[in-house]
């Protein structure tokens, strides 16, 4: 039995395409459904559309069916997880979809999905901070080669590395303090986008849900739908990204090639044909992960894109698309907080005779120090390396803001920490 049903039975076939993985999907969001649930019958009873007596039977029963939800006990037998509540619940179940539609009830389970989910992202992404900037403290003094078209440029450190990663740590903690803004607005009563003749009191479910503001118009609320989603997955794919060329990095200066970085051999793995190989196949396949991350937002836009304000069945793949993001993302978080750890580093890279034209601006600066301008001692230095006459020999001295010499890691440390903050306000 449909919650929609009319007194005729549906075609087999297309039940099953039109339902599609809902069954599967809606397993993630039964608890928030529940607790959706659980915020309007209060304010159906509130508001005199409920009776007391009705509101003290329900409460306990959808309570008993949260805990069984977040226990991962719940299952789905009916259409999808709204008329399995509605069923499990017995007759009163029949009372507790007043003022709502299965529209505004998947806005709002996706929305408190979506809130749950970059609480715990963000949790993780603290952590990776913490090991980066840590990282980059411990081996502020250790030089390596700096590449531009991955040619060998200037001196460049380890700790200049590390903390760059961190910094960037910051921008996609604002990207997600921004899309967490977009999520935290509350579309329960928006029901099938143009509100309802009850008199419902959204402001009430608005604070009983935790939700910071309201979508207050109701066919915005509905246009919520894949907008949301879009934007919470922009800003995952700008934490993919940073992740993703940190892993390919790796993967280049873990190679005999550059020889910059050691994984434990535990952490490699091995070929069936060259006994010699260790791959880092840890770090190839964070970036395959995050190169399909990233692909998500545009996928979500190929759903979305041509849709007519209104809802439309279209949204329903959204779900397919979204809900896999996130543990997708907190699993590439979680193995890179658990190897990042276990990283070597080689600690004489820049005595090697390979990476002396790498100090050709540290003795254009030296000159220019001696008074010698600046595009003379270019073309002087640029001579010497021609003729292979050049070296360099004394000690470096970067002092400004971000350089080798001067990490800024507290500024960066606090940079993050405001990020954060802004997530508690």
């Amino acid at each position: 039995m449909k919650i929609w049903d009319k007194g005729f039975d549906s075609d087999a076939r297309i039940d099953a395409f039109t339902v599609g993985r809902d069954r599967e999907l809606d397993l993630l969001l039964a608890p928030f459904d529940i607790e959706g649930t659980i915020a309007h019958i209060t304010m159906l009873c509130e508001q005199g559309l409920l009776s007391k007596a009705d509101f003290d039977s329900l409460k306990p029963a959808l309570e008993a069916l949260l805990e069984e939800a977040r226990e991962g006990r719940f299952s789905i037998e009916g259409e999808d997880v709204h008329s399995e509540v509605e069923a499990r619940l017995g007759p009163l179940g029949k009372k507790v979809h007043t003022g709502r539609s299965r529209n505004d009830q998947v806005a709002l389970d996706i929305k408190l999905f979506t809130r749950a989910r970059i609480r715990t992202t963000v949790e993780k992404v603290s952590a990776l901070f913490d090991i980066l900037i840590s990282r980059a403290d411990e081996l502020k003094g250790v030089l390596m080669p700096g590449y531009t078209h991955q040619q060998v440029a200037m001196p460049s450190s380890f700790g200049l590395w590390f903390s760059a990663y961190a910094e960037c740590l910051c921008d996609d903690l604002t990207f997600l303090r921004a899309a967490s803004e977009v999520n935290d607005r509350n579309p329960l009563g928006s029901a099938a986008g143009y509100g309802s003749s009850a008199p419902l009191n959204r402001q009430r479910t608005t604070e009983l849900l935790g939700f910071n503001n309201l979508a207050v118009n109701s066919i915005y609320a509905q246009m919520g739908r894949g907008r949301v989603e879009r934007q919470v997955a922009f800003a995952y794919a700008c934490l993919a990204e940073t992740i993703g060329k940190f892993a390919t990095d790796c993967c280049l200066f873990t190679s005999q090639n550059y020889g910059f970085l050691k994984l434990p051999d535990a952490y490699t793995t091995g070929s069936s044909i060259m006994p010699q190989k260790k791959n880092p196949d840890v770090f190839e396949l964070l970036r395959a992960h995050c190169n399909r991350l990233q692909g998500i937002p545009n996928d979500i836009r190929l759903i979305t894109g041509n849709l007519a304000s209104g809802y439309a069945r279209d949204m329903q793949l959204l779900k397919e698309v979204y809900l896999p993001l996130f543990d997708e993302m907190d699993s590439c978080l979680d193995i890179l907080i658990y190897a990042l750890p276990g990283i070597t580093v080689a600690m004489e890279l820049m005595s090697k005779p390979l990476y002396e034209q790498a100090f050709c601006v540290e003795e254009v600066n030296r000159l220019v120090g001696e008074g010698v301008p600046f595009r003379d001692a270019y073309k002087q230095v640029g001579k010497a390396v021609n003729e292979g006459t050049f070296h360099f020999s004394g000690d470096l001295h970067h002092t400004h803001e971000g350089s080798i010499g001067n990490l800024c890691l507290d500024e960066i440390r606090k940079r993050f920490e405001n990020c954060l903050a802004a997530f508690k306000q």
